[in-house]
């Protein structure tokens, strides 16, 4: 029986710094060798969001397809899998068809329950439904933030062409030079668009 690990971080910071993959791999390899696995092989989606689909996310559409029947599919948490109900579903359903075995090392929704079991099935939607509803939340956290960094005249992401970032590392201050060159351009713009009528 092979193990197949499947590892995902959604940001790429969280990528670069290999923290966050070398533990889900970590965990994995234990439930893997608890579990006799007599082959590892592992599959990542470094800087992906669970929120794309198994065609976006090249990780996890190869790790799909090395699946053979009787192996183990392994994630750290079942969130790896996906932060999307539909497409946890349509996971279990590719692993279902080929007689694998899904284990979160959680231990989250996770073994070969039979897929009549309501009580298992309702086990695996609820944390599917958690995943999928804490996504939104740090994207609406996010939002907020970001907005409250703007309003307040703070950096959010690159720095705009006429903005220079000020010595207190976070407020944007206007540069002369660039300013000058912004309202050239708008300038040569409206004379265009006056000459055009």
């Amino acid at each position: 029986m092979t193990a197949i690990i499947y590892l995902r971080v959604s940001t790429t910071e969280q990528a670069t710094s290999g923290l966050g993959l070398e533990a889900q791999e970590a965990t994995c390899r234990k439930v893997a060798l608890l579990n006799d696995a007599k082959e590892i092989r592992i599959f990542t989606d470094a800087g992906i969001s669970g929120a794309l689909s198994i065609e976006e996310r090249p990780g996890l559409r190869d790790a799909l397809a090395a699946v053979k029947k009787g192996d183990l599919f392994i994630v750290a948490k079942r969130d790896r899998i996906a932060r999307d109900v539909v497409i946890a579903g349509a996971v279990e359903q590719a692993l279902r068809k080929r007689k694998a075995t899904l284990l979160s090392a959680a231990g989250e929704g996770s073994g070969n329950s039979d897929e009549y079991d309501v009580s298992a099935q309702m086990q695996r939607l609820m944390f599917d439904l958690f995943a999928q509803i804490e996504r939104t939340m740090i994207r609406s956290r996010t939002r907020a933030a970001l907005q409250a960094k703007k309003s307040r005249g703070e950096r959010c992401g690159q720095i705009p062409y006429g903005f220079v970032l000020h010595s207190d590392g976070v407020t944007l201050t206007e540069e002369p030079t660039e300013q000058a060159t912004i309202q050239l351009i708008r300038a040569l713009t409206d004379s265009l668009n006056r000459a055009e009528i």
